[in-house]
């Protein structure tokens, strides 16, 4: 049994990006859980019945993935800035050392969303090997409308090299995403069901699967 923590920065990153892979560990027994650094509120503009729809996606979608516990940092939607690093590390630092997380699955570097950009910053500076010992994997996903959006660098690009056959949860992926009604588009709206199980097909195509998520492996400590 592992101890494995997702992070995302808006909620719907987690499904699109590992959530075929999220719902396999959680049926190998292993303890998920759920961190998510920024939140909507009135004073950035959203009205309370959407504050209140989009907390009781989060409480469905838990649910549904099987989450063991949840995390909300809250930050201000759209705001996050290299600033925030100074607050949000420590806060990061903090639920690491509760959770104990042997694996680690992360927005990828060069997300085209600045709030993916600074959360992946303050994750990373939360994998030490001599603060956080228990750290054994570390991989990026990749979450569509945002990476491929990305500019085009060869420094920063996304380069999978781990792969993981989610055939089996890949229905239960799109169910679990269509409760975020609200982010969800119809083709050629990248965050569509008809995208998702297009970029799946292509993934698992790469490792000879039905359906895979990929992700880009950036630490892993074998021990």
């Amino acid at each position: 049994m592992k101890n494995v923590i997702v992070i995302s920065a808006h909620p719907d990153d987690e499904v699109l990006g590992a959530g075929g892979t999220l719902l396999k560990h959680a049926e190998n027994g292993d303890n998920v859980y759920w961190l998510i650094t920024t939140n909507i509120s009135e004073s950035a503009g959203f009205s309370q019945s959407r504050i209140k729809s989009r907390q009781n996606e989060i409480n469905e979608v838990e649910r549904e993935m099987n989450f063991k516990k949840t995390f909300l940092l809250n930050y201000p939607t759209m705001e996050l800035s290299s600033s925030t690093l100074i607050s949000m590390v420590p806060k990061i630092s903090q639920i690491f050392n509760e959770v104990k997380p042997e694996i680690i699955y992360c927005l990828n570097r060069s997300d085209a969303h600045s709030d993916h950009r600074v959360t992946f910053d303050a994750v990373m500076a939360c994998t030490k090997s001599f603060r956080y010992p228990y750290i054994k994997k570390v991989l990026l996903y990749e979450c569509l409308s945002e990476t491929e959006f990305a500019p085009a660098l060869f420094e920063k690009a996304f380069i999978p090299n781990y792969y993981v056959d989610v055939t089996k949860f890949f229905q239960k992926k799109l169910e679990i995403m269509s409760i975020y009604e609200s982010e969800l588009g119809e083709h050629p709206f990248p965050r569509s069901l008809r995208n998702i199980e297009a970029l799946a097909t292509f993934r698992g195509a790469s490792v000879g699967v039905e359906y895979a998520e990929a992700f880009q492996l950036i630490k892993f400590i074998d021990k």
